[in-house]
């Protein structure tokens, strides 16, 4: 019996939320093997174990289907967004996918999650994520800093706001890259930034 890995799949960004059709349920299945275990994970994702030198292979017919596929583990988990009730549009859902186009994937000390919110209303509960966008109008505000588990539960605070669509990628980006640079060994994300704060992150995005 060959060494199998797990792969981390999703659906895309998409109006409606996260939601798998048929198709691509049934091609999960199909290439998964009888006793493989499948998990569905709190980011949304489910990780499939498959044999790892079918790995390549698998996931270029999971991506055919329209599913994404990531590296499960230490990553950028795929953009955790809300179901875009006000529409594609209004609710910035071509900018979710630019966001989740660019920070999904990339290597990080610990495992990040980022919500993305159409409005303030918050239904993806961006300020429990370790990185949060909520769109306001014409503009995104950015949070950093949520924390949802144990008895020290955290809400992420504000970081930046009146941010353009244009820029709100970069600035994403821009947090990762330094945390993933400048945090000590598996430091977690909302302890990364009690300890830099939220000033020397500001600079950083380029506020």
């Amino acid at each position: 019996m060959g060494e199998h890995v797990k792969i981390a799949v999703s659906p895309p960004v998409q109006l409606g939320g996260s939601l798998f059709n048929a198709k691509q349920l049934i091609r999960v299945g199909e290439l998964t093997e009888d006793k493989a275990a499948i998990e569905m994970t709190p980011f949304k994702q489910l990780y499939v174990e498959v044999p790892l030198d079918k790995r390549d292979e698998i996931t270029d017919e999971l991506r055919e289907v329209g599913l994404e596929v990531n590296q499960p583990g230490f990553v950028v988990k795929s953009l955790i967004a809300c179901n875009f009730c006000r529409g594609a549009e209004e609710s910035g859902l071509e900018t979710a996918r630019k966001v989740n186009a660019a920070i999904a994937g990339i290597e990080t000390p610990t495992p990040l999650k980022v919500g993305f919110a159409g409005c303030a209303l918050g239904t993806s509960e961006p300020l429990l994520k370790d990185i949060g966008i909520v769109k306001m109008r014409d503009t995104f505000d950015v949070y950093v800093g949520g924390d949802p588990k144990g008895l020290k539960a955290s809400v992420a605070k504000r970081l930046l706001s009146g941010i353009t669509e244009d820029r709100i990628a970069s600035v994403v980006t821009a947090i990762i890259d330094y945390y993933t640079s400048n945090a000590k060994g598996k430091e977690k994300f909302s302890k990364f930034v009690a300890r830099i704060s939220i000033e020397k992150l500001q600079q950083i995005a380029g506020h």
